[in-house]
């Protein structure tokens, strides 16, 4: 069987470019082609349907002012529920962005390709029953052959997960807990969710029998308390931190941040940080407007009413706040109360379209640059797990995601 290596003809392939997220990661390589190895990043993109897909690369080439990207860039035809056609795609490219969601679908053959064919895999999925199930099926073959597989590289959850790791090297001492506040604005017409978090949601709460019985087959140790334990919210309370309404996060960030805890504990014998997630809805009457806000996104999407439709939310941005607490240098955790605290904050454009395209293509990137700086051989890996040691949170600084620090008395 295949394994990576450097004399494949594509840096990165981007399988599932003609789907509605993958359009935008098809022009945010096109902008990030000379951060390549060499400065000159290889590409190609794949999907099922060549005309549709040649209608992408027209519609980037218009709206970057590329006309190159019409001729220059191959396309290769690759349907998920045909085997023989992934196997060929993986062989010609060091990495597969892989776009084409529902995951829980249509995730499997894609990371099972990738590893049988020596292709590094990241995709943008925020369901955690598949992405833990990956790992827990997945993980011994991907080192076996070298292979990294990375999931939840988009919006969700690169913010939280990196957010986390960035809180954690701004405190100077033992950081033990981290509470986080998402709040999404389209300014003046307020706020609402976004497709990405809302599947995650759904899925969320359909899986969540099905992910504690995943999660036993692990047979992993609580992992330890370190300080004093953090008090539960409410299911919906009002936050001092950011001065509204506030709700549990449902999505995929706490399982993806749990993760890279557990992976850092153990591998790295780093303190683990205990996280909560919330998102902030303004006052009561936003959370009606939070619901029909994200109903008419998902149907947005769904429906496929086009780019002019999408241009109603060009103005909305996220920010997470994140509130840490801990022990400052030279005191020891197990005497007394936290003596310390930190704000941090990520901040970016639109989560689903602008971000997460970002997100994604900048792991790629990483990953080309510096597979030196990963975790052993290869596997399957969280966003913090996999690029902690390496210069990601720079490089999404310089591409519109903001990591800062926002008080550290």
């Amino acid at each position: 069987m295949a394994t990576v290596t450097s004399s494949r003809p594509y840096h990165i392939i981007v399988f599932g470019a003609s789907g509605f997220t993958g359009q935008f990661v098809v022009e945010e390589v096109a902008r990030c082609a000379a951060e390549g190895p060499g400065g000159c990043l290889k590409w190609a993109v794949a999907g099922r349907s060549r005309p549709r897909l040649e209608d992408v690369l027209s519609q980037a080439a218009q709206r970057l002012s590329m006309p190159e990207l019409r001729t220059d860039i191959e396309i290769i035809v690759a349907d998920v529920s045909i085997e023989e056609s992934l196997a060929m795609m993986c062989q010609q490219g060091l990495v597969v962005l892989n776009c084409v969601g529902p995951y829980r679908f249509y995730g499997e053959p894609v990371v099972k390709a990738c590893i049988e064919n020596g292709a590094h895999c990241i995709d943008i999925c925020g369901e955690p029953q598949f992405l833990e199930r990956m790992q827990l099926e997945y993980h011994s073959k991907a080192m076996d052959k070298g292979v990294y597989v990375i999931g939840s590289c988009g919006f969700d959850s690169i913010p939280a997960d990196m957010g986390i790791l960035y809180t954690q090297k701004q405190f100077k001492g033992t950081l033990t807990a981290v509470e986080s506040f998402l709040t999404i604005s389209t300014g003046p017409e307020g706020g609402s969710g976004h497709d990405a978090t809302w599947q995650s949601a759904v899925y969320g709460f359909a899986d969540s029998k099905s992910l504690r019985q995943l999660r036993k087959k692990f047979g992993h140790k609580p992992l330890p308390v370190v300080g004093a334990r953090v008090k539960k919210r409410g299911s919906v309370f009002f936050s001092k931190e950011i001065e509204q309404y506030a709700i549990p996060f449902v999505g995929s960030d706490p399982s993806v941040v749990r993760r890279t805890q557990r992976f850092l504990y153990e591998e790295e014998h780093q303190s683990p940080v205990l996280y909560s997630a919330y998102v902030g809805v303004g006052g009561l009457f936003s959370v009606v407007k939070l619901l029909c806000g994200g109903l008419l996104f998902w149907f947005m999407v769904k429906f496929s009413l086009g780019r002019k439709l999408l241009t109603m939310i060009e103005d909305t941005c996220f920010s997470i706040m994140f509130f840490g607490e801990g022990y400052s240098e030279g005191k020891d955790p197990s005497q007394g109360q936290p003596n310390a605290k930190i704000c941090t904050q990520v901040m970016g454009a639109e989560p689903g379209y602008v971000a997460t395209p970002a997100t994604m293509v900048q792991a790629a990137i990483t990953l080309l640059h510096e597979l030196h700086s990963l975790p052993r051989r290869g596997g399957v890996y969280t966003p913090g797990a996999a690029f902690s040691k390496t210069s990601l949170i720079d490089r999404l600084n310089n591409h519109g995601v903001k990591f800062l620090v926002r008080s550290y008395p």
